[in-house]
């Protein structure tokens, strides 16, 4: 029997699942290896299903979603968690610098219906996870690497150095050097393929934290070039702002004490 696969939605945009769906031939030579069994985006409903390798999209954001999160990792030999919702809590885990409950109050006439919860988290903090792919969205490369080298019993490696890396090797001019824009590239994981600064935009760190980024000395950098504190901290705050590096480096030039 072919081993068994499930795609799973939680809160999240569905990018994801189409970074998944746009590997094109890539992902029908996958199903060849696989039987996909839950892929709402594609067709295919069973989310009780027993896998061997479950991905998540999204955060844990509801008391369902908290409860639902526990039975995938349940039924999943692997767990793995793709995108930059199911690492870090994504662009929704802004709310998590505010107060959840006044926002709800003020927004919905009828907000006993709202079910979110107070923090919008990822996975890794409600359930054991296996393997992480970071982006807004994921890259689907990485993605179809890392199973075909878990049904093969190969250790899955992911390449974590910074975006600099990518930009030096595709010989892309610095943004920071030349531009004076406040480019995230150093402390950013690469995966996207230098996309932003390849048509001479500055990285807004969709790949989350490389290893070992130095954000503090960064944000001195951005601070030469006429930044404020608070700009500096929204710089941190933004797809990624619950990184655990982002989030210190954001704690810092707002000068607030850590938790």
């Amino acid at each position: 029997m072919k081993p068994k696969i499930a795609v799973h939605k939680f809160s999240s945009c569905d990018g994801c699942q189409l970074a998944f769906l746009n590997a094109g031939e890539a992902l029908v030579q996958l199903s060849e290896l696989v039987d996909i069994v839950h892929f709402a985006e594609a067709g295919y409903v069973d989310e009780e299903a027993t896998v061997d390798i479950a991905f998540i999209e999204g955060s844990v954001s509801t008391a369902k979603e908290l409860k639902r999160v526990k039975r995938v990792r349940a039924n999943s030999k692997y767990l793995i968690a793709i995108g930059a919702c199911a690492t870090s809590g994504g662009i929704q885990a802004l709310r998590n610098f505010g107060h959840m409950k006044e926002w709800r109050d003020a927004i919905y006439p009828n907000p006993e219906f709202i079910d979110s919860l107070e923090h919008s988290m990822p996975v890794s903090d409600h359930v054991r996870v296996d393997l992480e792919l970071w982006g807004c969205p994921v890259n689907a490369k990485q993605l179809l690497m890392a199973v075909r080298q878990l049904l093969f019993g190969v250790d899955v490696h992911i390449d974590h150095d910074s975006e600099c890396m990518e930009c030096k090797r595709q010989g892309i001019v610095c943004t920071l050097v030349t531009k004076g824009e406040p480019c995230m590239g150093p402390v950013t994981k690469l995966g996207c393929g230098a996309l932003c600064p390849s048509v001479g935009r500055a990285c807004y760190g969709c790949f989350g934290p490389s290893d070992n980024p130095n954000t503090h000395s960064l944000g001195r950098r951005f601070e030469g070039l006429g930044y404020m504190p608070e700009e500096i901290a929204r710089k941190y705050s933004q797809i990624n702002s619950h990184a655990k590096a982002f989030l210190q480096a954001r704690k810092f030039f707002m000068k607030e004490e850590e938790e």
